[in-house]
């Protein structure tokens, strides 16, 4: 297998492995390791170009590392991606050699599962690295994260809905969630048992039916989502999602979701200030997910119970953002990745053990 390096600034490694089983093409971005070893899911993912795909490694890395740092947790980030159709090209022989290419970052890189990859495949991975989190309970792992992901959101939810209402009660809240997937339907699901109505929409209409299924909540067409009138708007999909587009469109005064690197630009963060949109940045409400499988991290191994006590002090941090926010008139997003950058800028000062 050959792996070649590519120099990208503010990034401390980035591989290109170029002939993984099947002819497929896979990318690792470490972004920073200042705080403890990359951590981040594997996506795999049908990237029309190269380039688009080595573009989302780089920008999901970066974001691991706010993340992480927000999160109070001793990892960086990092993000591996593999150029392939998970429903017909994962095979048994394309998951181990992706645990060759994980191998190969020397354990500065832990991957995890993302789009495209579950937990049963990082089994397989794991024949080949041990460099793996998020594995099956039955593996003495802490299995889906996606609960977790979702609970975190839940909570940030509620932290918005006490800031412009007086109460965190989603009790009679409507809430528009864009994407049914793991997130997505977790996080109706949290909604529906605490008397919310929900809206939802995915691109897979069958998706979108199951869910409805499950919470009672009324399908809207995709395109219909983001414009839909809510109280809580939950971007659980892709990213990228608001944008020049799509910002004006917006009638929800929550935005709180489950999907990373939501803004496609910071700038959007200001524009959402000034349309009276409060926004709970996403790699601080999301961090559920990763939270719990770091917990497997840990010396006494994966305690669910230790993971939900941790994800539920996301409040606290989407507390504070809020609040710095407020003390420096600047936008939510942008205080969120202060404090991120403070943290790592801190750990980059101290001397390495």
């Amino acid at each position: 297998m050959k792996f070649r390096t590519i120099e990208v600034d503010g990034f401390e490694q980035v591989i290109r492995a170029g002939d993984l089983p099947g002819g497929h093409v896979g990318f690792i971005a470490i972004h920073s390791t200042a705080l403890g070893p990359s951590l981040g899911g594997l996506r795999m993912w049908t990237y029309e170009r190269e380039e688009g795909a080595l573009a989302d490694v780089l920008r999901l890395a970066e974001a691991m590392t706010w993340k992480a740092a927000a999160a109070g947790l001793p990892l960086g980030g990092g993000k591996a991606v593999v150029i392939a159709d998970p429903h017909r090209d994962k095979t048994p022989a394309l998951l181990e050699g992706i645990g060759d290419f994980v191998e190969a970052a020397e354990g500065r890189y832990i991957t995890a599962e993302d789009v495209g990859i579950g937990a049963d495949d990082l089994v397989r991975i794991r024949a080949r690295t041990r460099h793996v989190t998020g594995l099956p309970r039955a593996a003495s792992g802490s299995g889906d994260p996606s609960p977790f992901t979702a609970r975190g959101v839940l909570r940030s939810i509620e932290v918005c809905l006490d800031r412009l209402f007086g109460r965190p009660d989603v009790r009679g809240r409507t809430v528009a969630i864009q994407g049914a997937g793991h997130v997505g339907r977790e996080l109706a699901k949290l909604l529906a048992a605490g008397g919310a109505r929900i809206l939802v929409a995915d691109v897979v209409p069958e998706r979108a039916a199951r869910c409805a299924l499950d919470t009672g909540a009324r399908v809207l067409p995709p395109e219909s989502i983001l414009s839909a009138a809510c109280d809580v708007l939950a971007p659980c999909a892709l990213g990228g999602i608001i944008d020049e587009g799509t910002i004006e469109s917006i009638r929800a005064p929550i935005i709180a979701g489950g999907a990373n690197n939501q803004l496609a630009a910071i700038e959007m963060g200001d524009r959402l200030v000034e349309q009276d949109i409060l926004y709970a940045p996403d790699f601080v409400a999301n961090a559920g997910g990763l939270i719990n499988i770091s917990v497997e991290l840990e010396p006494d191994g994966y305690r669910e119970a230790r993971a939900i006590e941790k994800v539920d002090r996301i409040a606290e941090t989407m507390r504070d953002v809020l609040a710095l926010a407020d003390r420096e008139k600047i936008s939510p997003a942008r205080a969120a990745q202060r404090i991120a950058e403070e943290i790592v800028r801190q750990a980059e000062a101290e001397p390495r053990r």
